[in-house]
């Protein structure tokens, strides 16, 4: 069938992802011989607009899939969509406009399910298929269907089994915004204006001391002052008692060597929960707190006048009380790191709750040691990892004071507060509805308090490998640990830490062999893409606009990890390259009408064309199998405009159109064949719809496979490599590019004859005959340079 002058994708794009469904091309044959290569897909998180940062990520991993499959493995990719947790919760919230915390929870947790089940999670689904993912869609899974709530679950009672999992009221972070307790790994650092305030306190011996703080409105809740024993100028209050402005009650100043005397006032104001190293203080020197802020980040009766004010309307309020009783020694500007919620940029609280936690502060050198153990593409990715390990301060927080998650499977017993689990061939379980299935074990009470918490997103989300690899329990070994978890850099501390952290726990081993992590694709300005910035560039708007090829065509022009800016021209680029590659293939589809593949004699050109092919192909399989597709795409893209278009093409022409004899023509199109088909295979994991479109069109009856996508992957052979005509043909391409030249230069016509003066060493060469025809010469002489006349 003869190609159509034009390749429209709005068109083709969508009917050939349709083919790859309708066909299984991506199906996971879990009765094949041949050898496993599983993937931990990213899960995207359904409440966003998927934009070409996201794209970014999702086509060069889906590159490797591609490549690993023309390898010959059984590729194991599976799908799936995280949708438990705060972001669905806000995006119910918004779309539906209601409030989680004004509804009977078990409605809104229904409103959740329906809304994503009808509405989003379809749409959302389309967006990656639009992109050409090779994945398995019917091995999908949802962070909060069934299969996942139950092995989120199971692994919960594992680790209280193994005394990992713990329940404890201490102090620990807390966002007012979202009223939940948050993990460290949650945290992000801000720098905000505000004021050093230095105030001035009465002691037990007559003479005011000066505090330095910017929380004075936690002055309630102050129970210790501490300066360090070697500073002179407070030695004489070293044992004083101060009394709390605003207050009846007293503290007594001690010494503490970990006080700094060089910042601030040099005197430290211990307030129960300022900040988590307060909160270990009062800790470890057995001090009663004074819990003084409620969830929703308001203070409470504790304050005094101040309850019921938000911390920073306090804080105004009580630096002009200071004021008044002549308190304030100075008041300095600075700009200071503080914590707020990644989620939502709120400043987190210290508040004293009950959480359960996941004690793994002990394992912090077993932790680096897999991190040793894991291959990282790039390898200096392997350093934030590292960080982040010898950073770790406290225990993994899971529990989640919100409303839309997985269950923590646990009650408590209402009379004597025993702890009950589930059975577990009763998971999943939702102790909001149901009840345990035996009575108290300690006091035999059928009366239970549920747990209404839920887990942290990433409780659940660390489990993707034993969640997908579960669903084929006969070849769970076969699968975990997984051939190859992609990510991208920022999520190294979440997704990448916790998920070895369940793994080690539960397999006492790495859950993949190889991590790829990726960068971020910027706004124009070099700014991350965010939707609560105005910034983005939808994925959905560049497919119409250029297409999925175009788009993947970009994500593969950086380096893994690299953080690029988005630039439309490089989607235009991606372009002329579908276009280039249209009319290259249909420029060789009409000169291969009626063709058998055979066996012949190769001229000069033609053996060097292949010689060049070859060399290309090994260099393409060694960049992907060290998961470099980036030079892929540069190799493949380079040889297909220079040496295949610009120059092969040109070459064969005449030969093609008017042979001096049959030999000359089947040479021809042997390699033109030859060529074709591989560059179309490099180039099918990179851009997998124009591929496959012109495989179905001309290619699929030599190959034999349904898609382009499952047949071989180039084989490289080393008898094709012929270097010496490689350089001779490096020399004759050269003169053929310089007589062009002298044509333009001159104002003729490339058909124009010429009389060419060449290097007398290529006087014997194999090459002249092609070169003679390609410059249209009509008569080649010999000398010291290169020359060309008329």
């Amino acid at each position: 069938m003869e190609l159509s002058k034009h390749y429209n994708h709005k068109e083709r794009e969508k009917e050939i992802q349709e083919f790859w469904i309708k066909n299984k091309i991506y199906k996971f044959n879990p009765k094949s011989k041949l050898k496993i290569f599983s993937i931990d897909t990213p899960p995207p998180t359904v409440s966003g607009i998927a934009h070409v940062g996201h794209t970014f990520g999702y086509a060069q991993q889906d590159m490797f899939a591609r490549y690993k499959r023309m390898q010959g493995f059984n590729v194991f990719y599976p799908f799936g969509t995280d949708d438990n947790g705060l972001p669905t919760e806000r995006l119910i919230e918004r779309e539906k406009n209601v409030r989680a915390a004004e509804m009977p929870r078990q409605e809104f947790i229904k409103l959740c399910l329906e809304t994503l089940e009808k509405e989003f999670r379809p749409k959302y689904l389309q967006t990656w298929k639009a992109l050409g993912m090779s994945c398995d869609w019917d091995i999908f899974y949802t962070t909060i269907n069934k299969h996942c709530q139950e092995t989120s679950q199971e692994s919960f009672i594992d680790l209280y089994n193994m005394k990992r999992a713990y329940r404890k009221r201490t102090p620990f972070m807390w966002c007012p915004e979202c009223q939940t307790a948050i993990a460290q790994v949650e945290l992000e650092d801000k720098t905000k204006k505000s004021d050093f305030v230095y105030m001035k306190f009465d002691t037990s011996i007559g003479d005011r001391i000066t505090i330095a703080t910017t929380r004075p409105e936690l002055l309630h809740a102050c129970v210790g002052i501490s300066v360090n024993p070697k500073d002179e100028r407070y030695k004489k209050f070293i044992g004083a008692k101060a009394k709390i402005p605003f207050t009846k009650r007293e503290v007594r100043i001690q010494t503490d060597e970990d006080v700094d005397p060089d910042f601030g006032s040099g005197v430290l104001y211990r307030c129960s929960f300022g900040d988590m190293e307060d909160a270990e203080w009062v800790h470890k020197n057995n001090v009663k707190a004074v819990e003084i802020m409620n969830k929703d980040g308001t203070l409470n009766e504790q304050a005094g006048k101040y309850k019921g004010l938000k911390s920073k309307e306090a804080r105004k309020i009580i630096i002009e009380d200071l004021k008044k009783e002549d308190r304030i020694k100075k008041l300095e500007p600075i700009q200071h790191v503080v914590n707020v919620h990644e989620r939502c940029g709120t400043e987190i609280e210290i508040l004293m709750t009950d959480q359960w936690f996941i004690h793994y502060l002990d394992l912090k050198k077993e932790f680096l040691q897999l991190g040793d153990k894991l291959e990282w593409h790039p390898k200096h990715m392997k350093n934030r990892y590292d960080n982040w390990v010898k950073g770790l301060k406290y225990d993994w927080c899971i529990s989640r004071q919100r409303f839309f998650g997985v269950p923590f499977p646990v009650w408590y017993c209402k009379l004597c507060g025993e702890i009950i689990f589930a059975d577990k061939k009763s998971l999943p379980v939702d102790p909001l509805k149901d009840m345990p299935k035996t009575n108290c074990p300690k006091c035999k009470s059928k009366e239970f308090i549920p747990e209404k918490d839920v887990f942290d997103t990433w409780a659940t989300s660390s489990l993707t490998p034993q969640i997908t690899a579960s669903l084929f329990p006969k070849l769970f070994k076969k699968i975990y640990p997984m051939s190859l978890r992609p990510q991208g850099h920022d999520i190294i501390s979440f997704w990448l830490f916790n998920t070895i952290v369940k793994s080690y726990l539960h397999e006492k081993k790495l859950p993949w062999k190889v991590v790829t992590i990726n960068g971020w694709a910027l706004d124009p300005d070099g700014k991350k893409m965010s939707k609560s910035k105005g910034n983005i560039v939808k994925q959905e708007d560049k497919i119409n606009e250029y297409s999925a090829d175009a788009l993947r065509f970009w994500a593969a022009s950086s380096k893994l990890g690299e953080d690029i800016p988005f630039k439309e021209k490089e989607l235009a680029t991606g372009q002329r390259t579908i276009t280039k590659l249209w009319n290259a293939s249909r420029f060789s589809m009409m000169n291969l009408k009626n063709y058998k593949v055979k066996k012949v004699k190769l001229l000069p050109f033609d053996a060097w064309q292949l010689s060049k092919l070859n060399s290309l192909i090994k260099n393409c399989t060694e960049s992907f199998e060290e998961y470099e597709y980036f030079r892929t795409k540069s190799e493949v893209e380079n040889f297909f405009w220079n040496t295949f278009c610009d120059n092969y093409l040109e070459i064969i022409k005449r030969r093609l159109y008017n042979p001096n004899n049959k030999q000359e023509k089947e040479s021809a199109q042997f390699v033109l064949h030859t060529s074709i088909i591989n560059i179309l295979k490099l180039f099918a994991p990179i851009m997998p719809h124009i591929t496959e479109e012109l495989y179905q069109m001309h290619f699929k009856k030599y190959e034999k496979e349904k898609s382009i996508h499952i047949t071989k992957w180039p084989k490289y052979d080393k008898k094709l490599i012929n270097e010496k005509l490689e350089k001779e043909g490096e020399d004759v391409i050269d003169i053929i590019s310089k007589a062009r030249q002298f044509k333009t230069s001159n104002q003729k016509s490339l058909k124009e004859e010429i009389i060419l003066t060449i290097p007398m060493k290529l006087k014997s060469s194999k090459f002249l005959q092609d070169l003679k025809a390609v410059t249209n010469a009509k008569e080649i002489k010999f000398g010291n340079n290169i020359s060309f006349n008329f």
